[in-house]
């Protein structure tokens, strides 16, 4: 058998066999979602929130428009403050209930 094509065999059995990696490349797992903010932004343009808390990266909130465009929205702006607030006391009340 020609060498190449048995380093190639011998390669691709590898690959077959190995397990597969969950992890992600180093420059993806420092990189955060949110590299710029808004600062203004109406609550009526707002279809839906997401939080993302990474180790690497500080406390992030995506805002979803109506438009479909997702922006990172500045998490001090007061009223998502108070929505926060709102939210996490909601939760405790519904746990102290059970």
């Amino acid at each position: 058998m020609d060498v190449k094509l048995f380093t190639l065999v011998a390669a691709l059995t590898v690959l077959m066999y190995a397990p597969p990696s969950q992890a992600k490349p180093i420059s993806l797992v420092e990189r955060c979602y949110c590299r710029s903010t808004v600062n203004s932004l109406p609550r009526n343009y707002i279809r839906e929130l997401r939080f993302i808390h990474t180790p690497n990266c500080p406390f992030q909130v995506i805002a979803k428009l109506k438009s479909n465009k997702e922006v990172c929205v500045n998490p001090e702006i007061r009223w998502l403050q108070q929505y926060l607030k709102n939210a996490i006391n909601k939760m405790r009340k519904s746990k102290q209930g059970n």
